[in-house]
């Protein structure tokens, strides 16, 4: 399989620098008011549309008021609560299974760090940082999702294709002021650009981008 040429860390912040003026209004997605609420989503969110749990929070949330309400919840009237999210059964557990930990080892508190975040059921590095950036205002890193993964890639910013790999390289080229907001400028981009193909003429960082040297999977 052909490789492809990085851009050097210059043309990479130029690219950001684009991107970020493109979509000055891009932000988080997912509706929530407190940090048990976001806790729950991200958990919710994985493979799911950002719509269908946006719709289903505010009945979840009238029921299941926070971590406590959680921990002590029935897992089959829970996953009815939730049946319109994929794999309702699994994410019902790991919410459970999650909260029971917060309420005996924090107190009943999502926990604040990337080492605690990452223990708990159903929470890896991407959740992590979503939950300690959003709810928290805490940057340690950049979350990967689909599309960091592949405009990344896309648009010669990294050629590793493993989610923590991407994320140290983005880590190692940009300013940590760019963090944050980075998953969903590109999330915006990804919408905006990419159908079954990429449209390069809607693309406004087209003339920068190593579309040419990608390797054909992407």
């Amino acid at each position: 399989m052909a490789d492809f040429r990085l851009l050097d860390v210059k043309d990479i912040n130029k690219v950001v620098e684009k991107l970020y003026a493109a979509y000055p209004k891009a932000g988080y997605y997912l509706n929530f008011k407190t940090v048990d609420q976001l806790f729950v989503l991200v958990i919710l969110s994985a493979q799911t549309r950002d719509e269908t749990v946006n719709k289903l929070a505010p009945q979840l949330f009238s029921k299941y008021k926070g971590i406590k309400d959680f921990a002590y919840a029935n897992p089959v009237e829970l996953s009815r609560a939730i049946k319109s999210i994929n794999f309702a059964n699994s994410k019902a557990s790991r919410i459970i299974a999650a909260s029971k930990v917060i309420m005996q080892d924090f107190g009943g508190k999502v926990p604040n760090t990337m080492e605690s975040l990452t223990k708990l059921p159903g929470v890896g590095r991407k959740s992590a940082n979503v939950i300690l950036t959003n709810g928290f205002g805490i940057v340690e890193g950049i979350p990967v999702d689909t599309w960091v993964i592949k405009i990344s890639r896309r648009l010669g910013l990294t050629r590793n294709k493993d989610p923590d790999k991407i994320e140290q390289d983005l880590i190692s080229e940009l300013p940590k002021s760019r963090w944050s907001r980075l998953q969903y400028i590109f999330k915006e981009h990804g919408k905006n650009t990419y159908k079954a193909v990429p449209i390069c003429s809607k693309c406004v960082v087209s003339k920068l981008c190593k579309r040419n040297e990608v390797v054909k999977s992407i």
